[in-house]
C-alpha cells in the first residue's frame, strides 16, 4: 500500500513487518484449499480461472507465510460485488490509488488483523497472468534460480522490515531478469 498516506489511520495488516518463514511442505495445500474456496465464492463472477502463486506456491522456497492468489476476472465492473462476496470471510479491498497498481485489484486477507492471504485479480488476458505464472514455473523448476531469490529475500527482508512496499519493489530487477531468460 502507498505510504503517501496517513499509516497512522491503517489496519495492523496494513504495516506488518516483513517476516519471512522457512519453507512449509503445507503451503502447497493451503493454497490449494483457499484456490477451491475463492472458486466457489467467486463463480457468480465467471471466475473460472485461479492460481496459487508467489513464494508459498513454490517449494523449498523461505516466504512471507502469506498465501498469494491470482484470478481472472472478466472486468472491473464486479470488483464491488467481489468485495462484497468476500468481506465476510475477512477479505479486505485495497483500493487501487492506495495499491498503486492499475492492472490488478487487489485483497488482502486478515482474520484477526493479521495477513494470510492476497488475492490478486486481474483482467483475462492481462500479460501479468503469464508472467506470474512463469515466474513462479521458473523458480519450481530451477533449485539455483529458487536458492538466488530465498538469498535475496532473505537479505532484503532484512534491510526493509519496516518496509513492505521497499521490500517488494527490491525484488524487481531479480524478478525481471528471470522473466527475460
Amino acid at each position: 500500500m502507498s505510504r503517501s498516506n496517513d499509516a497512522s489511520t491503517w489496519p495492523a495488516w496494513a504495516v506488518e513487518p516483513v517476516t519471512l518463514a522457512p519453507p512449509d511442505p503445507q503451503w502447497p495445500a493451503q493454497g490449494e484449499n483457499l484456490r477451491q474456496e475463492l472458486a466457489s465464492l467467486l463463480l457468480p463472477f465467471g471466475v473460472t480461472e485461479i492460481e496459487h502463486i508467489g513464494s508459498t506456491s513454490i517449494p523449498g522456497l523461505s516466504a512471507k507465510p502469506v498465501l498469494d492468489l491470482m484470478a481472472a476476472v472478466r472486468g472491473w465492473e464486479d470488483v464491488p460485488g467481489i468485495a462484497r462476496t468476500l468481506a465476510p470471510y475477512h477479505w479486505h479491498f485495497v483500493p487501487p490509488e492506495l495499491d498503486e497498481r492499475p492492472w490488478r485489484r487487489f485483497f488482502v486477507r486478515a482474520p484477526k488483523d493479521r495477513r494470510t492471504a492476497h488475492l490478486h485479480l486481474l483482467l483475462d488476458g492481462d500479460p501479468h497472468w503469464e508472467e506470474q505464472l512463469c515466474f513462479r514455473n521458473r523458480l519450481r523448476a530451477d533449485d539455483t534460480l529458487r536458492d538466488a531469490y530465498a538469498a535475496l529475500k532473505a537479505k532484503l527482508a532484512a534491510d526493509f522490515r519496516e518496509d513492505r512496499e521497499a521490500y517488494t519493489a527490491a525484488k524487481s530487477e531479480f524478478i525481471r531478469s528471470v522473466l527475460q531468460t
